[in-house]
């Protein structure tokens, strides 16, 4: 049973929002308990990609939702191998934050789980929403595009890796066969019964490309409840996995040499119920003048934003030229090596399905700082009048050098390194981060970037395959 639907019209100050009916609070205990859930898992999202936990008792749920729970500062600069970043006033043992659930988005599987699962925001002691919590920053912009009389609907594909106990490729291929289908079979079929027992709908799932790669995806929601449903989804992959003898690496990559994982994100914005990715004329794709000004704005913003979207030394293994994941900073109607695809969608569907994909997204992103800095992106690109360049047809890389500086086409950063440099000076990304969780995120990649930068690729998998 779904508790609720989700994250949509959450309130920016969820503490106070949740506090404000203790009777209906104390009701979705009763439920609760009556379904059998003996514990909340309270989740977060680090800057290091990291899901991390807290579990509470369902009876001390009111207690909760008025005191928070514990969460110490130095989380804000926790990186993916559970090290910590040197960057004040973080990194000190002193000072404490407060978890509080977002009952919004409270869901309960049915089937006698005993735990339930929750995102958390994070407060200070002043019980004010801290500057740092990745969640807040992404309802705000949220809350901004709505002050623009602006919606978006957003989903994102989970690419994973299914692996055995001994980190050997559940299936062989080839890609999208039957055949590969055929080896994971009882793993998908119970896979997408759990994800719809915890109200996720699986629009298609298939075997990918790579060895023991599974791609699903679902549909389009808000942007909180996007991110949200997507920390959720990876829960129960792992979860179903397990119960197979198997387990799921989300990581960008997973076995040298091959493709990695990507978690694309599928975008549209909305104005008064119209899509405005689509209704406009050729110039911008089809889409309309202001759908066309936000996509140029994430275009432009595309390599300075590139470390939160990318934010793993291994995202570097992936986001090569020639594999789908889109290495250039271009845009193109239906062309799978752009960076931004434009996804117009049939004939018969176009005024609601239309939508742009940001293909540059791998399995190590925060999904919270992802649309954060890609909302800002796609405001700034409205407030300049920002114009797209003329779409790419083609295999950037198949361009000479000379054809893709005429076509304003550049290379995104190759490494963590560089992508980190560009991020640091990114005024959408500090708009869209606010210092203090900018300065942080920053020195968590600098600080990965130093450890792991010249490390064999493969030792760095064998570090984080299963982190994620």
């Amino acid at each position: 049973m779904q508790i609720t639907n989700g994250s949509a019209g959450t309130t920016v100050d969820i503490r106070r929002a949740s506090q404000a009916d203790p009777e209906a609070n104390a009701g979705i205990a009763d439920r609760l308990h009556t379904l059998g859930v003996r514990a909340i898992a309270m989740t977060v999202v680090d800057n290091g990609g990291v899901t991390r936990v807290k579990v509470v008792p369902v009876r001390r749920l009111a207690s909760v939702l008025r005191s928070g729970v514990g969460f110490s500062v130095v989380w804000a600069v926790a990186g993916t191998d559970d090290s910590f970043a040197l960057a004040a006033p973080f990194d000190t043992p002193a000072g404490d934050l407060r978890l509080f659930p977002d009952l919004d988005a409270l869901d309960a599987v049915t089937g006698g789980s005993p735990l339930a699962w929750v995102p958390a925001d994070q407060y200070t002691q002043d019980l004010e929403v801290s500057p740092c919590c990745q969640r807040s920053v992404l309802r705000e912009a949220v809350e901004r595009g709505r002050a623009r009389g602006i919606e978006f609907k957003a989903a994102f594909e989970v690419e994973m890796s299914l692996l055995d106990r001994d980190g050997r490729p559940a299936h062989s291929g080839p890609g999208y066969s039957a055949s590969a289908l055929l080896e994971i079979e009882p793993f998908a079929l119970d896979l997408m019964d759990a994800l719809a027992a915890h109200g996720i709908e699986v629009e298609q799932l298939h075997p990918e490309y790579a060895p023991g790669q599974v791609e699903f995806s679902c549909t389009a929601r808000d942007p909180l409840a996007a991110a949200d449903q997507l920390v959720l989804s990876r829960v129960v992959a792992r979860k179903v996995a397990r119960a197979h003898g198997l387990d799921v690496s989300f990581a960008p990559s997973v076995h040298p040499g091959t493709l990695g994982n990507g978690c694309h994100l599928h975008l549209s914005a909305w104005r008064d119920g119209v899509n405005l990715m689509q209704g406009g004329d050729e110039a911008g794709g089809g889409m309309s003048v202001d759908g066309a000004a936000m996509a140029a704005g994430m275009l432009d913003a595309l390599p300075g934003v590139l470390a939160v979207l990318a934010p793993s030394v291994l995202s570097y293994a992936r986001l090569q030229p020639q594999k789908w994941a889109g290495a250039y900073a271009c845009w193109g109607v239906e062309n799978r090596e752009a960076a931004l695809r434009l996804v117009p969608g049939t004939v018969s569907s176009r005024a609601s399905s239309a939508n742009v994909e940001i293909k540059t997204i791998d399995g190590a992103t925060n999904p919270y700082l992802a649309l954060s800095v890609l909302l800002t992106a796609a405001f700034d690109g409205i407030d300049r009048d920002a114009a797209l360049p003329a779409p790419v047809q083609r295999d950037p890389h198949s361009m000479t050098k000379s054809e893709r500086t005429k076509a304003r086409i550049a290379r995104l950063p190759s490494t963590l390194g560089e992508a980190v440099d560009l991020l640091a000076r990114s005024e959408v990304a500090m708009k869209a981060l606010g210092p203090q969780l900018h300065h942080a995120f920053v020195t968590v990649r600098r600080q990965e970037w130093a450890t792991y930068g010249k490390c064999d690729v493969a030792e760095v998998i064998s570090d984080y395959r299963l982190r994620y």
